[in-house]
């Protein structure tokens, strides 16, 4: 039997406990706005404020009580942020108009294809870009080369190419002898730490 003492709150229902109500939009509004958000950076801390702060420095605990002390802090914050979002729905309507049945089908393709390619061999990128700021050749390594750490060469030296997170175990004994080359992933790209290879090159 199901122990009753256990239960779950939904997030509408915890809205409904301590609001009272709980807002409805039309389907799809929510997704577009939140993107339209993201870009526009509209309830960043700058425009609204530090809410996890502000809450915890509120000196009232009602929701009602909230609202009016938030509103008397940050009185032009919710018209500021709504100004910022309203700009970026106006450029993603015209964006849309853009959208045709080339574009979708070339964007899955990269998508899909290319950007699948790229994300699992990134480090022939890598030793490529490095073999170039040395004025040198690259290749990758083969199977029996990669067994021994090995992942590529960079001209004839040996490299190895592993996540920053890897330089957390160098103490460790099966701790590569050779060069590494260290990445990380970032949003937008990968941050590469050629050091090991380039001690005297300054790197872009």
């Amino acid at each position: 039997m199901k122990d009753s003492r256990i239960f779950t709150i939904s997030n509408e229902e915890v809205a409904e406990e301590l609001v009272g109500e709980t807002k409805t939009f039309p389907k799809y509004t929510t997704q577009i706005m939140n993107l339209c958000n993201q870009n526009a950076q509209g309830t960043r801390p700058s425009v609204v404020g530090q809410m996890s702060e502000l809450v915890q420095e509120c000196p009232y605990k009602t929701y009602q009580e909230w609202k009016q002390w938030y509103l008397s802090k940050k009185p032009n914050a919710i018209a500021d942020a709504a100004e910022r979002i309203k700009t970026m729905v106006g450029n993603l309507k015209t964006a849309i108009t853009l959208i045709d049945d080339n574009m979708i089908k070339t964007w899955v393709e990269d998508l899909v294809i290319a950007k699948s390619f790229t994300g699992l061999h990134f480090q022939q990128a890598i030793l490529s870009r490095v073999a170039k700021m040395k004025r040198t050749t690259f290749r990758i390594a083969g199977p029996d080369e990669e067994s021994k750490g090995i992942d590529g060469y960079i001209g004839q030296e040996k490299v190895s190419i592993k996540p920053e997170t890897y330089k957390s175990k160098l103490g460790l004994p099966e701790s590569i002898r050779i060069p590494i080359i260290y990445y990380e992933k970032l949003k937008d790209g990968v941050r590469v730490d050629a050091g090991a290879i380039m001690p005297h090159e300054k790197l872009s």
